[in-house]
């Protein structure tokens, strides 16, 4: 249900470093919505040298840029905390400064989003959904959510 895009300049993050953002990415959705690990998605970006400016001018040092589209019809405070907790998660993850840590959450509805062939249930109505899901479509998601602890 989440995809979070993490833009960061090309080689900036080792692959170790790319998997525990992801991880991190995964927890702090997974803990602060409810919403099961199997939906999130984490997508990483290396952007080349004089590819991303700021200001006008090219990125001068380290930063890093988390574009969240989540489903939306979340209450204000959840969302607020999700974002705090990324920002956090993410810097310490990737070894960032928090001030060189932006990041984006952008609400998409529910009914505009489909995942493993599925239109997705409205916040809170996961459970039901995934029962009422082909059995092999089940055992994918659940299979894929198990968070490597890495």
């Amino acid at each position: 249900m989440p995809t979070y895009t993490v833009f960061a300049p090309a080689g900036r993050l080792s692959g170790a470093q790319k998997q525990s953002v992801a991880r991190e990415v995964t927890r702090v959705h997974n803990e602060v919505t409810g919403a099961q690990t199997f939906f999130a998605q984490v997508i990483f970006v290396d952007v080349p040298a004089g590819n991303w400016f700021v200001g006008g001018s090219p990125l001068q040092g380290d930063q890093v840029f988390v574009h969240g589209q989540v489903r939306g019809e979340r209450p204000k405070a959840m969302k607020a905390a999700l974002l705090a907790e990324l920002l956090k998660a993410v810097g310490e993850a990737g070894a960032f400064a928090s001030n060189r840590v932006w990041g984006y959450i952008v609400d998409l509805p529910p009914a505009d989003m489909a995942e493993y062939g599925h239109v997705l249930p409205m916040p809170g109505r996961e459970a039901e959904w995934l029962a009422g899901l082909p059995a092999d479509d089940r055992a994918l998601m659940q299979r894929l959510g198990r968070i490597d602890a890495g």
